[in-house]
């Protein structure tokens, strides 16, 4: 355990989608210090129809379609870590065509053919630069998330016909009732023309105006070792029954994680796996293990009625896409109870507070049973952040707390403020606060001081930890 101690935190890693491209953008295109002044015009002109051409009968003949071959790697979407790349000051040429609706799911054709054309480049943007996220409002261009950072992709501003244009083309007629009766959605869409990705979208009104919010997710399932997570998650995977959580801000890879575990179980052993999510993330395909996936809204109506329905599936592992409250929490507990493997989800600090949070959702006077079974069913959390490093890329780190019989007495005490000290004193197997996972990124060199305390949930722990 010495080993996984040492390692645990600091080996974490996920690369920037660039793929070792040279494409990170350092100035947003057409904005000031812009070589050529490009504006979205510039970059997503006016789509205009081709006239037709007319071949002879011996030109027809001869005409054979040029098919360009792609050499991208097929792991252009996995992050790699950035270089500090800067965006090439030559004007690029983009690909105007509208997409064949054939190649896209029937879920996501819209009606808007020339707001998909636009929408078509600007998630194909994201995709190149190795963006995290695209964001779509009103009364600011296209912006996108890279490393952490936002960055204008353009000068122009968007208006809220255009904004309806782009986000709309993309939303089948059903949602769209949806959206204008909830004024919010979300959904998963996959896209497939020149580079494929999948996103997962949130529109939503703001100031009566329609925005949007494009989370890219790999269209990949990596493994533990591919993302370099401690290798105390393989054991995570091999338990038959209890509950991990894997907890953090959002945007901090939490799906990522869970992903990668639930893919270890898939590549090792022959189980029933139930994942309930809104929307989906990442697509599993079938290895050693059957894999039923489920999504809130097309699948079924509403998490409470999913994860009661999950006990009469047969399952052996169930994913919860994130507990949001009392029912939610108390139905994934009773299925920890009854004998399945739980991951999920939940928007915490760390360890200690996911626990509190757990509790707190209920009633006082059922408190003191929760945690009671608590105590019983869970068997690890894991907080989790996304930190920049000062050379380009991100990193994971975690905290990682394993319930051990000093924690399950802390839990059914209502001591579980002492949950932070117990972590500190159990690196011997395998625990690892979140400070001590930075102090190591600090010492390594691939973080400051500044960066170390600004993610730290006790920045006085970092000072005190680096100068010990």
């Amino acid at each position: 355990m010495d080993n996984t101690a040492q390692n645990v935190g600091v080996n974490i890693s996920y690369p920037s989608f660039n793929n070792g491209a040279n494409t990170t953008p350092t100035t947003p295109l057409g904005g000031p210090g812009s070589a050529n002044g490009d504006s979205l015009k510039d970059i997503i002109p006016d789509v205009k129809k081709p006239k037709a051409v007319e071949l002879s009968p011996e030109e027809s003949n001869l005409a054979e379609p040029t098919v360009e071959q792609d050499n991208r790697d097929d792991n252009f979407l996995i992050p790699q870590e950035s270089k500090g790349d800067v965006v090439n000051d030559k004007k690029e040429e983009v690909n105007l065509s509208v997409p064949e609706t054939d190649d896209l799911p029937e879920e996501n054709i819209g009606t808007n053919v020339v707001g998909k054309s636009k929408m078509t480049q600007l998630l194909e943007h994201t995709i190149e630069k190795g963006a995290s996220d695209l964001h779509i409002s009103v009364g600011y261009p296209p912006i996108i998330r890279v490393d952490g950072k936002l960055q204008e992709i353009s000068d122009q501003i968007i208006d809220p016909v255009e904004a309806e244009e782009l986000i709309l083309s993309l939303i089948t007629d059903n949602k769209k009732e949806l959206l204008e009766v909830n004024r919010e959605i979300d959904f998963a869409y996959s896209h497939q023309a020149k580079y494929a990705g999948r996103f997962r979208v949130n529109a939503f009104y703001s100031m009566k105006s329609l925005s949007a919010a494009f989370r890219l997710i790999p269209t990949r399932v990596r493994t533990i070792e591919e993302l370099k997570l401690p290798q105390l998650y393989h054991q995570f995977t091999q338990l038959k029954q209890g509950m991990i959580l894997v907890t953090g801000p959002t945007g901090h890879g939490k799906s990522t994680t869970l992903a990668a575990m639930i893919e270890d179980i898939n590549r090792t052993r022959f189980a029933h796996i139930v994942t309930i999510e809104d929307p989906i993330e990442y697509l599993f395909e079938g290895k050693k293990s059957l894999i039923d996936q489920r999504e809130m809204g097309q699948d079924t109506h509403s998490w409470p009625i999913a994860l009661k329905s999950a006990m009469r599936q047969d399952p052996d592992v169930i994913l919860v896409g994130e507990m949001r409250d009392y029912e939610t929490i108390s139905a994934a507990i009773t299925l920890a109870e009854t004998g399945h493997l739980v991951f999920a989800t939940l928007h915490t600090n760390n360890a200690a507070q996911s626990i509190d949070r757990m509790i707190d959702v209920f009633p006082e006077v059922q408190q003191a049973q929760i945690r009671a079974q608590l105590s019983n069913i869970l068997e690890a959390v894991v907080a989790q952040r996304l930190i920049p490093l000062d050379h380009g890329g991100r990193m994971a780190v975690a905290e990682i707390l394993i319930v051990n019989p000093a924690v399950k007495n802390l839990i059914r005490e209502a001591k579980t403020h002492q949950v932070d000290n117990v972590i500190r004193t159990s690196s011997d197997v395998g625990m690892i606060s979140l400070e001590r996972s930075l102090v190591h990124l600090v010492r390594e060199g691939v973080i400051n001081i500044k960066t170390a305390q600004e993610f730290a949930v006790y920045p006085e722990e970092v000072a005190r930890l680096l100068k010990s």
